[in-house]
């Protein structure tokens, strides 16, 4: 929604009555605030309200018990029995999943469509009799239950001789673009940074490196993806659209900011440590993506069936990644039959029903109030060293704190805090972490305290601050 001067007018009206106080004058000169590059794309925008997807990871190491395949498996050793791509859909619905991202070809180069550029593919093994097409069939089963599909495609390939000559960037491309024009709508492409090292090659048994930075001729790949699928976000360490966070733990930092330098950063960048956080003076808007897998490893390994991920460790996961601004990509590897694991698919059900039950009652719901109406598109305005002033209908009871910025007009918190009146006076709540950004989304945890009012204060912002949503929640069972 624009915020214009009357609006603005009607807000302070509607604040003084309904108990949300802005500390701040609203005067006739106040408009719509100017938008604070860098900004996102309201593809990057959509991406990020998706919150938690999820990755497959499925192939010849499956089947092998590793987690990096070295190019040399025969293809006749990819066989599952039981391959069902809706059963996947099904659970990754079940779980509060809004999309799937399956890796089609990982390092080993083994390819789960029946490409034309490769012998080494399922086209020849025997799941099928060779007709067979992985993420021909799982893009049917998203389009069939409403999930959004995305694709890995490694850019390194230990099974490929000519990896690491001037031929494979070519290859890479044209399988690229097979995928691009097969297999969409993609919401997102993945291009992992693990590139160049020990492989196969075609039976060469050796190290390969390669200039990370500009053997694959990154540009003209993002170019491809753009042309054939212009809304799809393009990840890698330095984006285009989104980027690692650094780790394989599911988290990102408190203080996170969707920038990068955007010159600087490529697929295997060694500074991983300044993806955790983003750069606070990044020129292009690249967004942390939390990538994190169910079991230890990322492909299924019997021996992991008792090491599935808990509710209580999703949990925490979710909130150390959606809680700070980032997005949650929970993998499921794929068992040897071609289905995801019993214990995988309840731990990651009742992972949804806990952060439903968590933060399914908003205690300052007020569909009559910008910053409380659970409507992205409006927002309350608010400078640095002024506050918002939250009134609750009671005492009540609470422990959990949601905040949103209104991320179209850019990131612009650097500081807050948020104080909670009991009655009597003002205290502060400690969330035993630093207030420093919001983003897109921040949820704090603490200890239940019994609150009248609440108050956010904005402490350092890079320009006036669109709070786009003010929540609060009780969440009974928590510690």
């Amino acid at each position: 929604m624009r915020i214009t001067r009357n609006t603005l007018l009607r807000t302070a009206v509607l604040s003084a009555v309904m108990g949300i106080l802005p500390m701040q004058k609203l005067s006739a000169d106040d408009s719509t605030p100017a938008p604070c590059p860098p900004l996102p794309t309201p593809h990057q925008v959509a991406w990020q309200q998706m919150e938690t997807y999820a990755f497959i990871h499925f192939g010849p190491n499956t089947f092998t018990d590793k987690e990096w395949g070295y190019g040399d498996v025969p293809a006749e050793k990819f066989n599952p029995t039981q391959l069902d791509c809706e059963q996947w859909a099904k659970t990754l619905v079940a779980a509060g999943m809004k999309g799937v991202i399956i890796t089609a070809k990982h390092h080993d180069g083994f390819c789960l469509w029946p490409t034309k550029y490769t012998d080494y593919s399922v086209r020849n093994s025997p799941w099928m009799d060779g007709k067979g097409d992985v993420v021909g069939q799982l893009s049917e089963a998203c389009k069939k239950y409403g999930l959004k599909f995305g694709v890995y495609l490694s850019p390194w390939d230990r099974h490929q001789a000519f990896y690491g000559t001037p031929l494979y960037p070519q290859y890479y491309r044209l399988q690229m673009e097979e995928l691009l024009t097969q297999y969409g709508p993609f919401f997102e492409v993945w291009l992992d940074g693990a590139n160049g090292g020990d492989g196969w090659y075609g039976g060469a048994k050796e190290k390969r490196q390669i200039d990370r930075a500009k053997y694959y001729n990154y540009p003209q790949i993002f170019s491809l993806i753009k042309e054939h699928q212009p809304q799809a976000i393009i990840f890698s360490d330095g984006g285009p659209g989104c980027r690692w966070v650094g780790n394989e733990s599911g988290e990102v930092s408190t203080t996170n900011w969707s920038f990068l330098r955007i010159a600087e950063v490529y697929p295997g960048y060694p500074n991983g440590g300044e993806l955790y956080t983003g750069h606070a003076d990044g020129d292009g808007w690249v967004a942390a993506e939390c990538d994190v897998s169910i079991r230890p490893g990322w492909f299924y390994h019997k021996s992991e069936d008792e090491k599935v991920k808990t509710v209580d460790n999703l949990t925490e996961i979710y909130y150390r990644s959606v809680g700070r601004n980032g997005t949650m990509l929970l993998n499921f590897p794929v068992d040897d039959r071609g289905l995801i694991h019993p214990t995988d698919s309840a731990n990651a059900v009742q992972f949804r029903q806990r952060i439903q039950q968590e933060l399914g009652n908003n205690l300052l719901f007020n569909k009559k109030q910008p910053a409380t109406d659970g409507n992205f598109e409006t927002y309350s305005i608010l400078k640095a060293g002024s506050s918002i002033e939250l009134r609750l209908p009671r005492a009540t009871s609470l422990n959990r704190i949601l905040l949103q910025e209104y991320i179209p007009l850019g990131q612009r918190v650097k500081a807050f805090k948020i104080e909670y009146f009991d009655g009597k006076q003002w205290l502060a709540l400690d969330p035993g972490e630093e207030t420093t950004t919001i983003g897109y989304k921040r949820i704090l945890r603490f200890p239940t305290v019994r609150a009248r009012r609440l108050r956010v204060t904005i402490l350092d912002s890079r320009a006036e601050v669109c709070l786009s949503e003010a929540a609060a929640f009780y969440a009974p069972t928590a510690q």
